[in-house]
Formats: C-alpha cells, sequence, structure tokens
C-alpha cells in the first residue's frame, strides 16, 4: 500500500510543480486540444471493441491510448501531456470500466498515476536530448530519431518496472505482466504516437490519418484474442482438445504424405485427486499451470502440448522417430518430479512437491495409422504405466 500511495503522492506533486512551472503557448494549448479530441473519438469508436477485450480476459493488454499519450509527450510541455492522461484515461474508466465493474478506482487512480509517471520521463527525456541537438547542432535527420526513440525506450522501461513491482507486491507477477505479443503491440502504439507528433509539429491535418489504421490495428487484436480463446485452455493457456485435435491431424496428414514418423504423449497426473482434497481446488489449479509452464519449457516450439481436462495432459511430438519421443516422454516425466508448486490454502503458503505423472507413448506409424488408434493406444499405455506402479513411461504398439 505505501508502494502505490508513494507513486500516486510524488505524480501530484509533479503535477502540481509543472502546472505552475509551463508557460503554455497558444499552439500548445490547440495540438492538446486535436490529440484529446482525437483520443475521445478513437476510444468512442472502438468502444465496444474494447468492451469486449476486457470482457474475454482479465489479464492486461494494450488499450490503444498511448498513441496519444505518446504525441502528446513529444509536442505538449509536462503540464499538459499530464492532464491529456487524465482525461484520456478517466473517460476510459467512465465510458467502459466503470460500467462493466471491472477495475475499482483505486486501481485506475494507479495505472493513471504509472502513465503519468512514464509519461513525464518520456517527456524530460525528450527535452534533454532537443536541448542536446541545439546545444550541439547535431544533424536533426540523424539526432530527433535517435531521442525519439529514446525518449520512447525511457516511456516502456519505466512502465513496465512500475507494473512489476506492483506486481510483486500483490503476490502475482505472471498474472499481469504483458505477454511479448502485447509488448510488441505497445511498441507498435508509441510508434504511431511519434507519427502523430510529427505530424501535428509539421503538417497538423495528417494526424487524422493516424485514427483508421488505429481503429483497424485495434479491431485485428480483438479478432486475434478471440482466435486465440477459442483453442486455448484457459486455465493453462495449452491448446484445448478441438485444437490439440486439429493440430494431431494436420500433423498425421503431413507424416501420411513425407513417410515420416511423430509422437503422441498422455500425460496423467498421479494421484492429482490427493492434492485437491488435501490443499484445495485452488492449489489442484496452481499444479496445473505448473505442469503447463513446464511442458511449454521443456518442449521444441513446435511441439503442441494441450490440456484435456482434469489432470491429463496430450502432447503432440512432430517428424520425431520413436527414440527421441520416448527420451522427451522420459525426461517430462523426471521433470515432473522434480517440481514445487507453492500455492496459497485456508492456511497460508504450502509448497506442494513430490509430484508423478504416468506418461503413455504412441508413434506413428508403428502405434497405429488413424489419430484414434494413436490416442487409444497412448491411453492404454497410461493405463499400464498407472497399473505398474505409476510415476513411469510405457510404450505400446498395436
Amino acid at each position: 500500500m505505501r508502494f502505490f500511495l508513494t507513486i500516486e503522492l510524488a505524480v501530484a506533486a509533479l503535477t502540481v510543480f509543472f502546472a505552475f512551472r509551463d508557460h503554455v503557448t497558444t499552439k500548445q494549448w490547440w495540438q492538446f486540444g486535436v490529440l484529446c479530441g482525437l483520443a475521445l473519438l478513437q476510444a468512442e469508436a472502438s468502444r465496444k471493441i474494447e468492451k469486449v477485450r476486457r470482457l474475454i480476459t482479465n489479464a492486461p493488454h494494450v488499450n490503444m491510448t498511448s498513441v496519444w499519450v505518446f504525441g502528446g509527450v513529444l509536442v505538449l510541455p509536462h503540464s499538459l501531456a499530464g492532464l491529456l492522461v487524465i482525461l484520456v484515461y478517466g473517460h476510459l474508466w467512465l465510458r467502459i470500466q466503470r460500467k462493466m465493474g471491472t477495475r475499482p478506482v483505486h486501481r485506475v487512480v494507479f495505472s493513471t498515476s504509472m502513465i503519468m509517471l512514464s509519461a513525464y520521463a518520456a517527456a524530460g527525456t525528450y527535452v534533454v536530448g532537443r536541448t542536446l541537438q541545439e546545444t550541439y547542432a547535431w544533424p536533426t535527420h540523424i539526432s530527433t530519431p535517435i531521442v525519439i526513440a529514446v525518449a520512447t525506450l525511457v516511456f516502456l522501461i519505466v512502465n513496465n518496472v512500475l507494473v512489476a513491482i506492483a506486481a510483486s507486491l500483490h503476490g502475482r507477477p505472471s498474472h499481469v505482466m504483458l505477454s511479448w505479443s502485447d509488448f510488441a503491440l505497445e511498441i507498435a502504439t508509441l510508434c504511431l504516437g511519434a507519427l502523430a507528433a510529427l505530424a501535428l509539429d509539421s503538417v497538423p491535418y495528417l494526424i487524422v490519418l493516424i485514427l483508421p489504421p488505429l481503429l483497424v490495428l485495434h479491431r485485428a487484436v480483438l479478432v486475434k484474442q478471440l482466435e486465440e480463446l477459442a483453442i486455448t485452455d484457459q486455465k493453462t493457456g495449452l491448446l484445448n482438445a478441438t485444437a490439440w485435435h486439429e493440430a494431431a491431424r494436420n500433423e498425421l496428414s503431413r507424416a501420411t504424405r513425407q513417410e515420416s514418423s511423430f509422437g503422441v504423449l498422455m500425460v496423467d497426473l498421479d494421484y492429482f485427486k490427493r492434492v485437491n482434497d488435501t490443499y484445495g481446488h485452488l492449489a489442484g489449479d496452481e499444479v496445473l499451470k505448473a505442469i503447463a509452464r513446464m511442458l511449454k519449457d521443456e518442449l521444441r516450439d513446435y511441439d503442441a502440448p494441450g490440456r484435456f481436462g482434469g489432470e491429463e495432459f496430450a502432447v503432440l511430438i512432430p517428424d520425431s522417430k520413436a527414440a527421441d519421443v520416448v527420451t522427451t516422454a522420459e525426461r517430462l516425466r523426471k521433470r515432473v518430479t522434480e517440481l514445487e508448486v507453492l500455492a496459497h490454502t485456508e492456511n497460508g503458503e504450502t509448497l506442494i512437491k513430490n509430484l508423478s505423472a504416468s506418461i503413455g507413448v504412441a508413434i506413428y506409424p508403428s502405434s497405429g495409422t488413424t489419430l484414434e488408434q494413436l490416442m487409444l493406444t497412448a491411453d492404454s499405455a497410461v493405463y499400464t504405466a498407472k497399473s505398474n506402479g505409476r510415476n513411469q513411461v510405457v510404450t505400446l504398439s498395436t
């Protein structure tokens, strides 16, 4: 709580200081009005899209306002840049978040404060860079892009460091950090913001050309989120059963054409019911998430892990020979036994360990020539592993 209050008070103090220090020109007021108007227009035009994005995920995401905020960072004095952030994020909360009840006011205030602090840091960096340009007569066509790039980097670093600290204080860093795709999207919006600032400073009417691609980009991001939602198991982030079967059918077709082999693993956690009964279902969910993270870390980028429900996972190992598939299965089995999962229970934090899994292996084409045969063989191998004492890898052929 102290950290959050410190950030908010620091931002408030800086805002008051800049308000008394800055001498705002008529041109800067006009630029502020243009940026604010376009920001509100874009927010209203894409309001339904943003609502759907927030409905389908609880994770943080880029809301596209950085385009106008960063544009303000580059052309406005600090005081107006801060005011722009307040108006944009206030409108976002008033028109979307408040009605959905997804974010309490104190979180909105802190998020706005983080963006304002990031904007102030980036604006200060930009001012220093432009001062150095003039002092040392650096070539504008070379130094200006560098100064803008450094200001962009400062904005990103300050914002993400604050998010990381807040996440660690909440004890859930993985939940609130941006994904790499969202991080790339944030960079893209900042780049559009830089273009908006350059247009506003040189050929002002061209800034409206930022709006159409931004709206299209926003819609494209929603489409991507919906596509991911349709194929993803929401608890673990792995492929769901439908998507995994589709990937397996595609690999079967490829292997048939090229006369190659691939593997199918069925991974079933041993005594998982005991975990749920002993520590609770929420702790069991943490174990499932830990297994999912382990699978992603241990497998190749083009391998396809999926969750079939409960404590059962399936792994597609494309373009691999039998020995390599079995080696992979054994490595996964060993990694499960090494896992230690910190879970929150009614009695506080508990370290769950001594986990194990029984893994069934099927190889195309020796274990079957259809996906149904391969799945049945791998499933039978799991039951054999369970019958033989669990915590082992079993390979069966038809």
